[in-house]
């Protein structure tokens, strides 16, 4: 198991949403891609975050896995590398929709410390159709490339219905043993849903690595949440005005840092 690099509990990681990337139908030019993802990065430092992850959100329709898109995965590589030049905390990546082997590749060449993968075990019924997990590929390859990237792993991710219907404990549980992850990710059913107490209690009490709140964390919830969690990804909240598609607000996430301090 690889240890998350981080030693406060319970620790922030911060969301910088990527505007479309080449390919994106919504695309218009990588040179404002970078200049937001910096700005959202500067925001999120100021206001203490512990980490920060980058994701390809706004590249919808998503492929199940854009591994293999040279385009997506040559704009990505360009916006870590300007990311790295001014990251001061850790950083991870998520290629969305599940492109673990693309995301693990970026990741140990740009000196990352870890992924997010949204579907490491079981099969789920998404908006691209059915993905299945990626967990035998994904630990054969971190294993040959000697990598000691953290696999941060959701279970009964937001956006999906899971084909095989069981508690959200046991699906953690086979995460944790059977596919190698080092960390458990907890959502709701939609971006800035949270997920229930009860579910999030079930999976800490269950499994012996740390467990994280993936969406949905506002200052109303966070003490509640994170009395059974060691963490949390926070996206939503921390933009202006609590809207998705906007810039990160440096106010909103010193608030949220104060409240969980």
């Amino acid at each position: 198991m690889t240890e998350l690099p981080f030693k406060k509990r319970p620790f922030i990681i911060g969301m910088i949403h990527l505007k479309p990337l080449l390919g994106s139908p919504k695309y218009s030019g990588l040179n404002s891609v970078i200049e937001l993802a910096i700005r959202d990065l500067k925001n999120l430092q100021e206001g203490g975050v512990d980490g920060v992850m980058v994701e390809n959100f706004w590249d919808v329709p998503y492929f199940k896995d854009p591994s293999s898109n040279p385009e997506t995965m040559a704009s990505f590589a360009r916006v870590i590398c300007e990311i790295k030049k001014n990251v001061s905390v850790p950083v991870g990546i998520n290629l969305l929709r599940n492109g673990c082997i693309g995301a693990l590749s970026l990741a140990e060449a740009f000196e990352l410390d870890f992924i997010r993968v949204n579907v490491l075990n079981e099969a789920y019924i998404t908006d691209q159709g059915i993905i299945e997990g990626c967990a035998p590929y994904l630990m054969r390859f971190r294993n040959y490339l000697g990598s000691k990237v953290a696999v941060l792993a959701d279970v009964h991710v937001k956006h999906s219905y899971p084909m095989l219907q069981r508690p959200v404990e046991e699906s953690a549980v086979d995460a944790e043993e059977r596919g190698m992850a080092d960390a458990i990710i907890i959502t709701g059913s939609r971006t800035g849903n949270p997920p229930s107490l009860e579910e999030v209690k079930a999976v800490k009490e269950k499994v012996k690595i740390p467990v994280l709140i993936g969406s949905g964390l506002t200052p109303d919830n966070a003490k509640v949440l994170l009395k059974h969690a060691d963490g949390a990804i926070v996206g939503t909240y921390f933009k202006e005005k609590g809207k998705i598609e906007n810039p990160v607000d440096p106010e909103r996430v010193k608030k949220l840092m104060e409240i969980i301090s």
